[in-house]
């Protein structure tokens, strides 16, 4: 009679995966895909930064300061009166982004008589206590009334601004806007400590 040979064998528990494990990994596979697409959106809306060219909207921005654009907020809604804008004059994107604020909004009628800010017949006194006389009216000596998505933009430094007065910038549309500025990194001041407004 033959010998059986003694075999030996292992037998592993076979490990199974349960429901609550595949559960548990698509928790955190889509958990994990959120994160990245609000990550990506945030970078996207807020992520822009541009820098302030010229002195044109002193004192509120200053020549090289950086300022945060919010790109999202305009496809949303529309701007206001006191936003300050980024925007690509007539959409050239050849052209640096310049920064204004608004001053009048689509329906408003816009004009500078002897240096005073004119909106709907009525001068701006907060205008007139805030900013220098304008020394130039230049397209706003005429009255210009704004169309649907069109914007007046000044900069805060009125006698040293090309804005919405110049024939080459003239109104801006809000197909030309890039966002609202909506945060600036500060400067360091002269204790040391950054300024910012």
């Amino acid at each position: 009679m033959r010998r059986r040979r003694n075999k030996l064998s292992f037998y592993q528990k076979k490990k199974t995966i349960s429901p609550k494990v595949i559960r548990e990994v698509f928790s955190w596979i889509t958990m994990t895909i959120g994160i990245v697409a609000f990550a990506f959106l945030v970078v996207f809306v807020f992520g822009m930064q541009v820098k302030v060219i010229g002195d044109s909207m002193e004192p509120s921005a200053v020549n090289g300061q950086t300022v945060l654009v919010n790109r999202l907020i305009y496809k949303i809604l529309g701007p206001s009166t006191g936003d300050i804008i980024v925007f690509l004059p007539n959409g050239n994107s050849n052209s640096h982004y310049y920064v204004k604020r608004v001053v009048a909004v689509p329906g408003d009628k816009v004009q500078i008589i002897d240096g005073l800010l004119y909106i709907n017949g009525e001068v701006q006194t907060k205008d007139q206590e805030n900013y220098d006389k304008m020394e130039d009216a230049g397209i706003a000596s005429s009255e210009i009334k704004l169309k649907s998505g069109e914007y007046f933009v000044l900069g805060d430094n009125r006698n040293s601004s090309e804005d919405s007065r110049s024939a080459n910038i003239g109104v801006v549309t809000q197909s030309m806007m890039v966002g609202k500025a909506w945060f600036k990194l500060g400067f360091k001041d002269s204790s040391g400590g950054f300024i910012l407004k």
